[in-house]
């Protein structure tokens, strides 16, 4: 009768165990989502909709603080825009309060900035896809008409020794943006922030090196404005 050494059994379980890991969501591997840490933010957001309802159909622009810092009144002044920025969030936080700062506004299109907090709190690439895909689904679920514009995480001068996984994280997301170009856009503010040194210009941030200034959301409207009104760009 044939015998299994103990040897090969130890290398067995370490073979299938490894498989188990590797099949495992990233979400697992990795912090989990705090989301109810903004309990009190996302409820202001609710009484402001209460006492003042926005427009029905509009453009939510939804994610961290590079959303909650853009003058949207003053840089889209002809579109229905709605902000539901909230600093310092991450991608999973959008995705957890998804109803309330999105899909109650049925808006046509969703420009979301965040991956910026994800990767600074120590999350992979791999994860900021898998957050990605996330938000994405509940788009699919809640919004299946609507566009999501994604801007890419932004190289910054504060975190410029994360450029690595957030160029990689820009990569993946892009890829998975060019599955489903009906709905999904990429819109690359990374190589348009570098300089000819392909370090972070300067020049558009503030002094803490981390938010942008008026150039630099000046750049980011040029670059997001083109898919705000129609599915066919």
């Amino acid at each position: 009768m044939f015998q299994i050494s103990s040897r090969f059994c130890a290398l067995l379980i370490i073979l299938l165990t490894a498989g188990v890991v590797d099949a495992q969501n990233v979400e697992s591997q990795e912090s989990p989502c705090n989301a109810e840490r903004w309990t009190e933010t996302i409820a202001k957001f609710a009484a402001a909709d209460e006492a003042k309802p926005p427009p029905q159909g509009g453009i939510v622009f939804v994610g961290s603080s590079s959303i909650r810092m853009w003058k949207l009144a003053k840089y889209f002044p002809d579109s229905p825009v709605i902000n539901r920025g909230f600093g310092g969030s991450e991608i999973c936080d959008s995705v957890y309060y998804f109803d309330t700062l999105v899909a109650k506004h049925k808006p046509r299109v969703v420009v979301f900035y965040a991956g910026d907090n994800d990767v600074a709190g120590g999350k992979s690439a791999a994860r900021v896809l898998a957050d990605f895909r996330s938000f994405d689904k509940r788009m699919k679920e809640k919004l299946p008409q609507a566009r999501l514009v994604f801007v890419s995480i932004k190289p910054s001068i504060a975190r410029w020794k994360l450029a690595g996984e957030m160029a990689d994280a820009n990569r993946r997301v892009a890829a998975e943006c060019e599955t489903d170009k009906r709905r999904l856009t990429f819109v690359d503010v990374w190589q348009p922030m570098l300089g000819e040194d392909g370090k972070p210009r300067k020049e558009l941030f503030l002094k803490d090196g981390l938010h942008m200034n008026h150039e630099g959301y000046q750049l980011w409207t040029g670059l997001v404005s083109k898919y705000l009104h129609s599915h066919d760009q």
